[in-house]
């Protein structure tokens, strides 16, 4: 069962809805383009994880789409009244929190805001467990196209997946799990949902790698969170251009978002790559450490 939980101005905590009856507008825009911004996020025993750190990249997609962006206290008050009704229905159960913004209906001028509470899927555990087959797509840009054309909103978070989803369809029709997206200059960007983590273990330094944000990707919420445990913990760090020779030449490869959290990479294109349980284990306890 899915809660869902309305920002409106007449419930200060959040208007409560039935998630199985119709709650939008046919016209809204969200709907009919695809014009709006989310999140998602993970929250365990009622508290959701890295909340600040997703409200603060949200608000960045809304400036970039000019949305107007609902105040962090509206936010929070309606996710303390989604996350209160999950648990009353699902004790215990982790949930997928997401945080949807949309135009709204159109000519209205006044943008529809809403917080989606939903039981974690089983697959998630899976794919952490037994790692991802994925395959290179060219997303068909190169990696510097987002200083240039920054209307293509490369790096924002929108409602508009339709390539995403896609994306990973088309894995999943060819035998694979996932996706790692390439620029038309062959640079390594992100997954059509997670952020792309290498580590390389060199004469006892162990550094992890990240691509570069100014190729156009999306700032990883879960994977700058790691970064910050494992550079405490005595990593070092490094961040892009890096191409697809990296991601075959690593000790390990991982998928990382706030949901599934860190899957390892198994194979790219069909040629195996090493898997450290190990390396993966480490990383996996740093990413709880700052969830």
């Amino acid at each position: 069962m899915t809660v869902l939980v309305f920002l409106d101005p007449a419930f200060p905590a959040g208007r409560v809805a039935d998630a199985s009856k119709p709650q939008l507008m046919a016209t809204d825009l969200g709907v009919t383009r695809g014009d709006g911004v989310f999140e998602s996020m993970l929250a365990v025993d009622g508290h959701p994880r890295k909340l600040a750190m997703h409200l603060e990249r949200m608000a960045s997609s809304a400036a970039a789409l000019q949305l107007d962006f609902p105040s962090s206290a509206l936010w929070e008050a309606a996710i303390t009244t989604a996350l209160a009704e999950f648990e009353r229905v699902h004790s215990g159960v982790p949930a997928v929190v997401k945080l949807m913004l949309t135009r709204g209906p159109e000519g209205a001028g006044v943008p529809t805001a809403w917080v989606a509470a939903s039981p974690v899927p089983d697959s998630t555990a899976k794919q952490r467990e037994e790692g991802l087959d994925v395959l290179l797509l060219d997303r068909g840009y190169d990696s510097s196209v987002a200083e240039r054309a920054p209307w293509l909103l490369l790096g924002s978070k929108t409602l508009s997946y339709a390539v995403n989803m896609a994306a990973i369809r088309f894995a999943k029709q060819h035998g694979a799990d996932d996706v790692i997206f390439t620029s038309s200059d062959g640079k390594v960007l992100e997954g059509p949902t997670s952020t792309v983590v290498l580590a390389v273990v060199e004469d006892g330094i162990k550094t992890l790698l990240t691509p570069e944000l100014e190729s156009g990707i999306l700032p990883g919420t879960t994977q700058s969170a790691l970064f910050a445990a494992a550079e405490n913990a005595g990593w070092q760090l490094g961040y892009g251009p890096l191409e697809p020779s990296h991601l075959m030449q690593a000790d390990g490869v991982w998928l990382i978002s706030s949901i599934r959290l860190l899957a390892p990479v198994k194979s790219v294109d069909g040629e195996p790559l090493p898997v450290s349980a190990e390396l993966t284990a480490e990383l996996s306890a740093l990413v709880e450490t700052v969830l």
